[in-house]
């Protein structure tokens, strides 16, 4: 581990003092010290995360949590204080749910509970407000409601914009653990003897998808998938929040776009057959067993082979999904979306899968969620319910309705396959792009190479499960983590050789996608097959100067992807150092967990080297780009950043529409393919 249980003692400790005297004297007013610095406010996120279900160990927040009165000054609150007296209103009058009590985002009742919190964070003026009406909810909310608004609250806010979330996985590992490991971990401080444990995927190896369970249950991808959920949540409601989430539709169609695509790589990677839809009428052939218990509340509910769909009492009748579904297709083959009030939005251009994606999921944006539906959400409950469709046990709820969860159950890849086809019936509709539309003149891809071997490898990762056993301060902690076993890759480099025959500087947006070349049959795609199975790798724009420039990028420099999230140890560590020393504290490159992990960037591949096609287009990125100076930003912006989206092309552009005939793409000199190999040898 990076830091031991001593040191982390000691820290505390050293913490408990320094943050008491620390504290600054906020001033509303001043923007330049609106809360903290920013050691303090990682410093107060760290601490109100860390042992969750137990008592808070900071000495400020304890205070703050048992002295504060949330309604006491409405005049530190943008809304007057409206959120919080509807909160404390609930919390008088009982209305809220217990403590140590399982928590699901797609229950309706929980879910307004954790959103009026997380209003109150959003609309806290400044950061002593914020963190002691934190630390008084803490105490008084059900950890779970309270987990996801103190999330979704720093991912947000403005005051929060340099503080770094810690990894979900040692907040709440129960979610991302295997029972076995926790009951193993519970010994172990039951025993106060450390231990480290090695982690299993589920199943065994008479089950074929324990062959791809490294992806579905990779902690990293776990993270991935509910981060994107809490920087785009369905919940969105613009007159609250104060700003547009520009293209939220269609980002959500091209993450589980590449999700699905992704999964049917590591599949082709294991000589299994790509995913098949998910439908209504027909057997559900792959049963699921989680091996996971929540913290409170029993054990994920398991799924046998071979089930039919039932009705899920209180939630949806199959027929009812049938009509929605029915509803969408003919929305698209129409052209249109019928709007609440009766007129027509037109969706037979490149926003229309911007407003499909609204109507899928379907996002407080949908045009007509009263006529539409909630197809993706409304799915996500009655396929998790199937272990118990009518309450018969009392069950609490399964693995798909949880977005930590959710990816563990190769069920879901087959319904987002379903959904993902939907999504390209309508892109399917659209005219495909002519050579005129994808050329850009004067400009010519001359050469790609792959500097490097594309090859895949396991590794152990170890990650802490302090937060998963139940706590005292008057026992002492022991060192406690699991190992897991996880997919990562060599580094390489693309070096691409563009030719600028213009006799000025051009910006280009440079694109690169991997399309599997044979099917699990062995038989080459044809180029229109395997474009909509194409995994994007990297998008960046660079500034071309006339004559050839040599473009060399690292893997690591990966638009698609981010790095690894500290260690919940790692971000203890480094924030109360920088606040015992006065000095800053840099996290910038973990700002945002949005992205694939880097590790992911490449399918495993396999022994003999499996066959991608390398896609590089180089289009024109004035004509791209929809923010200035692109080629200088370093942020994470793959699906916009502060709501702004940063590219005018569609995802997955251009390579998005149907191709009739892929000579177009093979004569235009700004589009390049080659054949390589990813090999894994493990």
């Amino acid at each position: 581990m990076e830091l031991t249980i001593v040191d982390m003692k000691v820290l505390v400790l050293c913490a408990l003092a320094a943050a008491t005297a620390a504290w600054p004297n906020l001033d509303v007013q001043n923007d330049a010290a609106r809360g903290a610095s920013t050691a303090q406010m990682q410093h107060d996120i760290n601490y109100l995360l860390f042992k969750v279900y137990e008592v808070l160990r900071d000495g400020n927040l304890k205070r703050l949590g048992e002295t504060f009165n949330p309604e006491a000054d409405t005049s530190r609150y943008t809304d007057g204080g409206a959120a919080v007296h509807k909160l404390m209103t609930e919390l008088r009058d009982h209305r809220l749910l217990k403590q140590k009590h399982w928590f699901s985002l797609f229950n309706t009742r929980q879910r307004e509970e954790a959103l009026m919190l997380y209003d109150v964070l959003e609309n806290s003026k400044d950061w002593k407000t914020f963190i002691s009406n934190a630390a008084y909810f803490r105490n008084h909310m059900n950890e779970g409601e309270f987990v996801y608004a103190l999330y979704a609250a720093v991912t947000h806010s403005p005051l929060t914009k340099h503080v770094v979330l810690p990894p979900l996985y040692e907040v709440t590992p129960h979610l991302f653990t295997n029972s076995e490991v926790i009951q193993q971990a519970y010994h172990a401080k039951m025993t106060q003897t450390p231990g480290k444990f090695r982690s299993h995927f589920t199943g065994s190896k008479k089950n074929p998808e324990q062959r791809v369970a490294y992806f579905g249950e990779d902690i990293g991808l776990n993270t991935h998938h509910v981060t994107w959920h809490l920087e785009f949540p369905f919940w969105w409601n613009d007159a609250n929040e104060g700003h547009h989430l520009n293209r939220k539709g269609e980002n959500f169609f091209w993450v589980h776009h590449q999700l699905t695509v992704r999964f049917d790589a590591e599949r082709l990677s294991n000589y299994l057959d790509p995913v098949d839809e998910l439908h209504w009428e027909e057997t559900i052939k792959e049963g699921f067993a989680p091996h996971t218990t929540y913290k409170y509340g029993g054990e994920f509910p398991s799924r046998p082979d071979n089930i039919h769909f039932e009705d899920v009492d209180g939630v949806a009748r199959i027929r009812d999904l049938v009509i929605l579904e029915t509803r969408i297709r003919d929305a698209i083959a129409h052209g249109y979306v019928t709007a609440k009030d009766g007129s027509t939005i037109d969706i037979n251009n490149s926003h229309g899968i911007d407003v499909l994606g609204d109507v899928i999921e379907s996002s407080t944006y949908s045009p007509n969620i009263e006529y539409y539906g909630s197809l993706h959400n409304t799915a996500h409950i009655v396929l998790g319910r199937q272990g118990d469709p009518h309450g018969k046990y009392d069950l609490p709820p399964g693995v798909l309705e949880h977005f930590e969860t959710a990816t563990r159950d190769p069920a879901f890849f087959r319904l987002h396959k379903y959904m993902d086809n939907i999504f390209r019936e309508h892109k399917d509709r659209l005219t495909p792009y002519t050579k005129e539309e994808l050329e850009f003149s004067g400009v010519k891809i001359d050469n790609v190479v792959i500097d490097g071997t594309l090859e895949t490898y396991f590794e152990d990762f170890e990650y802490s499960l302090l937060n998963a056993v139940d706590d005292t301060v008057e026992i002492d902690d022991v060192e406690i983590t699991t190992l897991v076993s996880r997919l990562n890759h060599k580094d390489f480099s693309y070096k691409i050789d563009v030719v600028n025959n213009n006799d000025r500087e051009m910006l280009a947006t440079v694109r690169i996608f991997a399309l599997p070349h044979r099917d699990n049959n062995g038989i080459v795609y044809p180029f229109n097959e395997g474009r909509w199975r194409a995994i994007e790798l990297d998008r960046f724009w660079k500034k071309l100067r006339p004559g050839v420039t040599h473009i060399v990028r690292k893997s690591t420099e990966s638009a698609v992807t981010v790095p690894d999230v500290p260690s919940f140890h790692t971000l203890i560590q480094k924030a109360d150092a920088a606040l015992s020393s006065g000095s800053q504290l840099d996290l910038h490159e973990y700002e945002s967990a949005l992205g694939l992990p880097n590790r992911f960037l490449l399918p495993k591949g396999n022994s003999e080297g499996l066959e991608f096609d390398l896609v590089v287009v180089v289009t024109d990125g004035s004509a791209d780009a929809a923010v200035d100076n692109l080629h200088r930003i370093s942020k994470f912006i793959h699906y916009g950043y502060h709501g702004v989206y940063p590219d005018n092309r569609p995802h997955g552009y251009p390579m998005d529409r149907r191709v009739d005939d892929e000579r177009i793409f093979n004569d235009l000199p700004n589009f390049k393919k080659i054949i390589v190999k990813i090999f894994n040898c493990e």
